[in-house]
């Protein structure tokens, strides 16, 4: 019910026909690039601590915010 080894050999054909083997030489040599760049860059951010800035902390203090609903409740 799967796409036998024959029916895959015929659409390699057929895509290198369209695109020639030197676009597809091209395109698996930017893929293969990119893949590399995003495995090194998840490398480096697991490898670097993550660094608390003022900017990122937030301090303050909750209050509840009375709405017209807890002014009025109903009856």
């Amino acid at each position: 019910m799967g796409i036998s080894p024959m029916q895959l050999l015929i659409i390699l054909v057929i895509v290198a026909l369209i695109f020639g083997t030197k676009k597809l030489r091209n395109m698996g040599g930017d893929l293969g690039g990119a893949v590399k760049g995003f495995k090194k860059a998840m490398k480096d951010d697991d490898a670097k601590p993550l660094e608390k800035k003022d900017a990122d902390i937030i301090e303050g203090k909750a209050e509840k915010v009375e709405t017209e609903k807890d002014q009025n409740p109903p009856k």
